[in-house]
C-alpha cells in the first residue's frame, strides 16, 4: 500500500507510515479499499466514517492500471461502503494542484466547492 502511494505521484503526508495505517485499520477495518491484480497492489482508497459524514482520502490507482475503470471501482466501492455505513452526505480530499486528480473527479459528477476553504492542522 505505501509503495503504491509513493509510486503514484500522490502528495505525501505525514501518515503515510506502516503505524498510521495501522492506526487507521485498528480503528476502522472497512476504512481501506484496495485492488489487486496478481498479487500486487494497484489501487486503494480510504472511506472514512466518523457517524456524521463519510470522507474519501487517498483514491490512489498504480500508473501501469489507470484509464481502464479501476478509480471508478475503487470510488463505487467506498461511496457503497459508506452509505451502507449511514452517510448520506460525502466529501472528498482533493490536492487543488493535482490536474489528473481534479479532472477524474471533474468526471464522475461530484461536484467542485468554490466557496469553502479547508483548514487543517497536524
Amino acid at each position: 500500500m505505501l509503495d503504491l502511494w509513493a509510486a503514484s505521484d500522490a502528495e505525501p503526508t505525514h501518515t503515510d507510515d506502516l503505524a498510521s495505517l495501522t492506526r487507521l485499520m485498528d480503528a476502522d477495518a472497512e476504512a481501506l479499499v484496495v485492488a489487486v491484480d496478481n498479487g500486487i497492489v494497484v489501487g486503494s482508497v480510504v472511506a472514512g466514517w466518523d457517524g456524521w459524514r463519510g470522507s474519501i482520502y487517498r483514491l490512489v490507482v498504480a500508473p501501469s492500471h489507470r484509464h481502464c475503470g479501476l478509480g471508478r471501482q475503487l470510488l463505487e466501492r467506498a461511496e457503497g461502503s459508506l452509505q451502507e455505513r449511514g452517510a448520506t452526505r460525502l466529501a472528498a480530499i482533493v490536492v487543488r494542484s493535482d490536474d489528473r486528480a481534479v479532472g477524474f473527479w471533474r468526471s464522475t459528477g461530484w461536484s467542485e466547492q468554490h466557496d469553502r476553504v479547508r483548514f487543517v492542522h497536524g
